[in-house]
């Protein structure tokens, strides 16, 4: 099997292959480095790769297997790590100047539980600073390209990460989703990616340690449904650390995950009540909805609207927290931040705190109306974004009929509509890819469920990913 063929495999496969004996980690911590450095330099997908590190653990990792001691359920397998999460000994800049050279003395709660896995960590995936685009691109690395074509974005901001899996620099790694961060890469790439229901993996770590946090979760990216659910399960679970995080038992997300969809009650939507979509995303996404009627769910048309749009409440809060974890940064040194982060701050500290408790006011009343929904439909299913992968900071000027001028803090929020809602309203979403749209880049749609009902929207990701298989084609750069 060639390296290509190796990092192109389920994560769980890779590890089955290691625990048996058929190749070490070392081999396949090789293969995949090799791999990085065929195709970084075209996609500069990490902000720092740790090659020594790597492979001393996949060393270790053999030496336990060697032992006798019991594999975790990552064992070996190489992992991308975000670079907003906290690593010990490994530099970690928050996609920021002012962190350039931070390297902690601690790790987050996420990598703390990706270590117990067994995990192999190559390095800390291209980030813009603190999550704060829906592009990658930063003042300290070279900004990350899509390996579908070079020439465009990979969505952010977990678009570092998003570039390694679907290049097959490896096959899992770890994203995290504040107002689409895991979804839109996912998409715009390709690949799988999970937002989990929001306080079932703790955010302890982060910088401000905790982070404020209104709508922000880490989850996993990967080729594979299968890979995503366990890496959720194993990050998953109550930490004292984190007051948000949920102290309920972890579900067991495996568990069902090959029961697929019949009988099930699934609302489709276009535009959530929202936004237009080009007719190039519509169709692909229009079209998967079949594979669900056809294993046995009932699909009803969803006729849903909000007043206010969520949008707006959702951007009230992320900057209020953008003041509250780094305004002290704008007055220290604002020439090391990027004019995105500090428009963000300026806007946030524009606030009054009536207007963060009207926001406060609007996200409950949109849980209130999502929870209520949930007892309707199992399931919703919506596109992801409303346009492919576009030209770096060259977003489309059309969204269906309507002119494409919604921007905030140079974010184009009129491409990507339709995420943010499901982090104010702490619903589990998906994105999976369900096909191709202009210039042959890669359309998702969202799979969303009811609160803490991610095992469903796992199940319904697995039966379509078994129904309309998205890993036929690979992207130009892999």
């Amino acid at each position: 099997m060639n390296d290509r063929e190796l990092m192109f495999l389920p994560a769980h496969k890779q590890r089955q292959m290691i625990v048996d004996g058929e190749i070490s980690s070392v081999e396949m911590i090789e293969a995949s480095l090799r791999r990085i450095a065929e195709f970084e330099p075209q996609l500069n997908a990490f902000i720092t790769l740790d090659e020594e590190g790597a492979l001393k653990s996949a060393e270790a990792a053999d030496t336990k297997l060697a032992s006798g001691d019991a594999a975790g359920p990552l064992h070996g397998v190489p992992v991308a790590v975000k670079d907003l999460e906290v690593t010990k000994g490994l530099r970690t800049t928050l996609g920021s100047a002012f962190f350039n050279d931070w390297i902690p003395d601690y790790d987050s709660v996420v990598i703390e539980r990706l270590r117990a896995t067994g995990a192999v960590i190559l390095g800390k995936t291209n980030t813009p600073e603190f999550g704060n685009r829906e592009e990658t691109f930063t003042s300290i690395a070279a900004t990350c390209n899509n390996p579908w074509d070079i020439e465009r974005m990979p969505g952010g901001s977990s678009g570092g990460t998003a570039a390694a899996i679907a290049s097959g620099m490896c096959s899992i790694g770890t994203g995290s989703d504040g107002g689409g961060s895991i979804r839109l890469p996912a998409s715009f790439c390709g690949i799988f990616g999970h937002k989990p229901t929001h306080g079932r993996i703790p955010r302890f770590g982060g910088q401000a340690k905790p982070a404020y946090n209104s709508a922000g979760t880490s989850g996993p990216m990967s080729q594979d449904v299968r890979d995503s659910a366990i890496l959720n399960r194993a990050l998953a679970g109550f930490d004292p650390r984190d007051p948000g995080s949920v102290k309920s038992d972890v579900p067991d997300y495996l568990s069902e995950l090959e029961d697929g969809v019949a009988g099930m009650k699934i609302g489709t939507t276009m535009t959530l009540g929202i936004s237009d979509v080009n007719d190039d995303v519509a169709g692909p996404v229009e079209s998967s909805w079949s594979a669900f009627s056809e294993q046995g769910a009932d699909l009803d048309p969803l006729d849903i609207s909000f007043d206010p749009i969520p949008r707006d409440a959702w951007w009230t809060l992320w900057t209020a927290g953008q003041v509250a974890m780094y305004g002290h940064l704008a007055e220290e040194s604002p020439e090391t931040l990027m004019p995105y982060t500090l428009e963000m701050i300026n806007h946030g500290i524009s606030l009054s705190g009536a207007d963060v408790s009207a926001a406060l006011r609007d996200v409950q009343n949109l849980q209130l109306k999502l929870h209520q929904l949930f007892e309707e439909f199992d399931l919703v299913l919506a596109p992801t974004n409303a346009a492919v992968a576009w030209p770096h900071l060259d977003p489309p000027t059309e969204i269906g009929s309507r002119r494409n001028d919604d921007e905030m803090a140079g974010i184009n929020y009129g491409a990507i509509p339709f995420t943010m809602i499901f982090n104010s309203s702490f619903n589990p979403a998906s994105s999976v890819p369900v096909g191709f749209g202009e210039g042959g880049m890669p359309v998702g749609m969202q799979i969303i469920g009811g609160y803490d009902e991610d095992a469903t929207v796992y199940r319904a990701s697995r039966a379509f990913e078994k129904a309309r298989p998205w890993t036929g084609v690979r992207p130009a750069v892999s």
